[in-house]
């Protein structure tokens, strides 16, 4: 199994700069309009969401993607990769929105793993990954000056994420968010806020190596661990995998039919707490707080 994944970025957009930054080009394709901002978040979204559609109700689709080492951890064994990240983490009324949409996708797949409540996460930046323990370590002593600053930052830099959807493809589903358009005069994004981070990062004099800087902001809501909710006799049952994505639609549905224009349609980053500077073995949402942010 590989040891992590590569995203793509679905948004069709030609992000070009030349900033070291690579949050840096679509804002300055976007001329730091956060409503263009948004539209981009909003392609890639869709257009992911389209393409996994297709490939799972697809006739060869060849089953759901097993992650081997969650599903190797379930039974006790261990994950070597040590990582270094700041989170935003949810507040409460997001984490009950999250549990409802968990319930609802057991309903189609309930052998699937869930993402424990508390270790709900979006990834603001992650420093890297994949490393030892020794190396992750080294990573925290050279950042501990700066990391009080840059996990205090949402105190006074409060991006808004509105418009929740189940982002998902043949290995896990996610809650992924937009970042808002400045419809409330704050004209602040999320995506200026992984772009401040970065650079925090980066100024302390530590290199940023992420797998991820596409347009998304999402939590990870559940990861397949086995193929026998879609199987019947070692064979994809196609009429199952149909009721996933049936449920997955359903439950869009309902998200923007109901829950977009109510208090748990958004949140901003830094509500109840900071980002959270965390390392470790946290692939999953384990690992260890280094320091968390002040929220408000």
């Amino acid at each position: 199994m590989a040891a992590y994944y590569t995203f793509e970025d679905f948004s069709g957009t030609a992000a070009l700069s030349n900033s070291d930054n690579p949050y840096d080009g679509l804002i300055e394709t976007c001329n730091d309009d956060p409503s263009k901002i948004q539209a981009v978040y909003e392609k890639h979204r869709t257009n992911r969401n389209a393409q996994q559609k297709a490939k799972l109700l697809a006739p060869n689709f060849p089953g759901v993607v097993i992650d081997e080492m969650l599903a190797n951890l379930e039974t006790g064994g261990e994950d070597w990769r040590h990582c270094l990240v700041f989170w935003a983490r949810p507040p409460a009324r997001i984490r009950e929105l999250i549990a409802e949409v968990q319930r609802q996708l057991l309903l189609a797949a309930p052998n699937m793993w869930i993402m424990p409540l508390s270790n709900l996460h979006m990834t603001a930046l992650e420093v890297t990954h994949s490393r030892t323990e020794q190396e992750i370590f080294s990573l925290v002593v050279q950042l501990s000056s700066a990391a009080p600053d840059i996990a205090d930052y949402t105190h006074d830099h409060r991006a808004r994420l509105i418009k929740p959807v189940i982002s998902f493809d043949a290995q896990a589903l996610a809650l992924s968010f937009l970042p808002a358009a400045g419809e409330d005069g704050n004209h602040y994004s999320y995506h200026h806020l992984r772009r401040d981070v970065f650079n925090k990062v980066q100024a302390a004099g530590v290199k940023v190596d992420s797998r991820y800087v596409v347009p998304s902001g999402h939590l990870t809501v559940g990861r397949f661990i086995t193929k026998r909710d879609f199987e019947v006799d070692g064979a994809v049952d196609h009429d199952k995998v149909a009721k996933l994505v049936e449920t997955i639609e359903s439950i869009n549905a309902w998200l923007e039919g109901e829950i977009w224009s109510s208090p748990q349609g958004e949140w901003r980053v830094g509500e109840e707490k900071g980002l959270d500077h965390r390392q470790g073995k946290l692939w999953y949402g384990g690992g260890e707080t280094v320091y968390l942010g002040k929220g408000y």
